[in-house]
């Protein structure tokens, strides 16, 4: 990749990534929801997975938006 981009198109690409991975974490946390009864071992791979996309989602937020979303624990 040795395109240069501005900011606004950093940003735009961004933007974009936060919407794929905030897609992926409803389709896993659905996934998870649907094996929980069936499948207690799929169930728990679409957690972690759901839960990566979380902490996928919580770092682009802050890219975006610095310090807007208080730290958890």
């Amino acid at each position: 990749m040795t395109d240069v981009v501005d900011s606004d198109e950093l940003l735009r690409r961004i933007q974009r990534a936060r919407e794929c991975a905030a897609q992926e974490e409803r389709t896993w946390r659905t996934r998870s929801e649907e094996l929980d009864a069936t499948d207690p071992q799929g169930a728990r791979d679409a957690t972690v997975r759901r839960m990566s996309y979380e902490a996928v989602l919580r770092v682009l937020d802050e890219i975006v938006s610095p310090g807007k979303h208080a730290p958890e624990g």
